[in-house]
């Protein structure tokens, strides 16, 4: 193998350790394992992913079925609730009810809560989730807006996609709120993590974001240290060719 050869060889193995570390995020809804009929805080999680812009606005659209969304206030940014009628009503434990949610839409209004790239921003969701939806994937079809005019549409079914659309997956009634791993937009229908060590429906199940933090960094010294190993190898060999 020739020195340039080696050279080549030894920097694509360090990038390939360090791949891991700098993946694109999505947007994604927390926890993403919820149970048919509970009451839960949803966190819209939007990152900003355009060089030299921020988001604008964030258009989410609501698969059937909810009848009340709260939200919470977040500085710099208004919200509008997109209500449409539904016939036949839906039934609720209050009775019938003749609307649904259709769409959130978040506009930002600046200064506060400007998500550049690289960053990202929470936008937290009171809502009631369907009681005869359990075993269900339920999509939220996504559009993000960009101040240098970008449309993104995460609307993609397929979690294996570019551009996959947030998702929760409706578990059984009366099981817990957790996140679970894999699929950063969500699980896939009837996925669900080990209810032995996950929390009562009251609490959330959330990833550590110092763990996060460390598997990163620890993704980034093991490439360092492979590129080191590469060039001292490299070295080595070059002295014994010369007899040195």
């Amino acid at each position: 193998m020739t020195n340039r050869s080696s050279r080549i060889a030894v920097l694509a193995g360090a990038i390939a350790l360090l791949a891991p570390a700098t993946a694109a995020a999505h947007i994604s809804l927390h926890p993403d394992s919820v149970p048919a009929g509970a009451f839960a805080t949803l966190d819209v999680r939007m990152p900003g992913e355009q060089e030299g812009a921020h988001v604008l606005k964030l258009d989410v659209l609501f698969p059937p079925g909810f009848t009340s969304v709260n939200y919470e206030n977040v500085p710099g940014w208004s919200v509008r609730v997109v209500n449409q009628k539904v016939n036949p009503p839906i039934q609720t434990d209050e009775g019938p009810v003749s609307e649904e949610v259709a769409q959130l839409i978040w506009t930002w209004t600046g200064p506060l809560g400007r998500v550049d790239n690289n960053q990202f921003i929470q936008f937290p969701l009171s809502v009631a989730i369907p009681s005869n939806l359990s075993g269900q994937a339920l999509l939220f079809k996504t559009v993000q807006t960009y101040s240098n005019g970008q449309v993104v549409h995460w609307i993609d079914q397929s979690l294996s996609a570019e551009h996959p659309a947030p998702r929760i997956n409706v578990t059984a009634k009366g099981g817990v709120l957790q996140d679970v791993a894999g699929r950063e937009a969500g699980p896939e229908a009837g996925q669900s993590g080990q209810a032995a060590t996950a929390t009562p429906a009251a609490s959330v199940t959330k990833p550590s974001g110092g763990a996060s933090k460390g598997l990163a960094i620890a993704a980034l010294v093991l490439g360092a240290l492979g590129l080191l190993a590469g060039l001292a190898a490299l070295t080595l060999g070059r002295r014994a060719r010369s007899g040195v």
